[in-house]
């Protein structure tokens, strides 16, 4: 139903009882198949020797940083990194090498209106297109809808990353629009994509990863047999 103000002004629902939400806390988060823990100085050697697999260096080519060469340029960026509040930095750990093998950050956290981001994310080749990739982002979207009860989940990049694009597309983020002239880095201009994920949309999302994730979902070769994108249609389905 329709709701206005006294002054017959149409006005948004009303949030009955709405707090503030916590802030994101610095502790592990555990799956399957992946942990992501609080990023530290300690996991920069084993993230630059994951990210120099990569044959170049494209996997930079939209974060605000690198590419980093030498080690002692990355775990100086790294160390920075583990200290800020927001990103709020996480590295995410082979549970199978108890190694890290990716970073993914929560931002632009805002506790009084239940918004959080997810960004800053660098998957090394050692974690592309695994089961890992998607339970990393899973993990950090259950911690907060179902554990700090936010209300807004935001993925933002560059208009030009496709990969980027296609990732947020197919975890289910919905395309919001571009914010032009959004951003300067690296000395370049970026038109900016939003996409979220809302916490009414959640609760079939969470029950789509949950089964594409699940074991049986793979065959003895690690070929996947049913889609994400399917297993999300048939949740939102009902």
């Amino acid at each position: 139903m329709k709701q206005v103000n006294a002054y017959g002004q149409p006005i948004g629902p009303a949030l009955p009882g709405w707090t503030e939400r916590p802030w994101p806390p610095r502790t592990a988060l555990d799956g399957r198949y992946v942990r992501l823990e609080p990023l530290a100085a300690t996991h920069a050697a084993d993230l630059h020797a994951a990210n120099i697999e990569a044959p170049d260096g494209r996997n930079w080519t939209y974060l605000g940083v690198g590419p980093f060469e030498r080690l002692d340029d990355y775990a100086a960026w790294v160390a920075t990194a583990a200290q800020s509040q927001d990103p709020l930095f996480h590295a995410i750990v082979d549970k199978a090498t108890s190694k890290p093998v990716g970073v993914a950050s929560y931002l632009r956290i805002d506790p009084k209106s239940g918004v959080i981001e997810v960004g800053h994310i660098n998957y090394s080749p050692r974690l592309q297109r695994t089961p890992g990739a998607t339970e990393a982002m899973f993990l950090m979207m259950r911690r907060a809808f179902d554990e700090l009860g936010y209300r807004r989940y935001e993925w933002k990049c560059d208009s030009l990353n496709a990969p980027s694009r296609r990732a947020a597309e197919r975890l289910g983020f919905t395309y919001e629009g571009l914010f032009r002239q959004a951003l300067v880095y690296k000395g370049r201009s970026r038109d900016t994509a939003w996409f979220s994920i809302i916490d009414s949309e959640w609760p079939p999302l969470a029950r789509a990863y949950e089964a594409w994730l699940d074991p049986a979902n793979f065959a003895s070769d690690g070929t996947q047999k049913r889609s994400l994108a399917d297993l999300i249609r048939a949740a939102r389905a009902g």
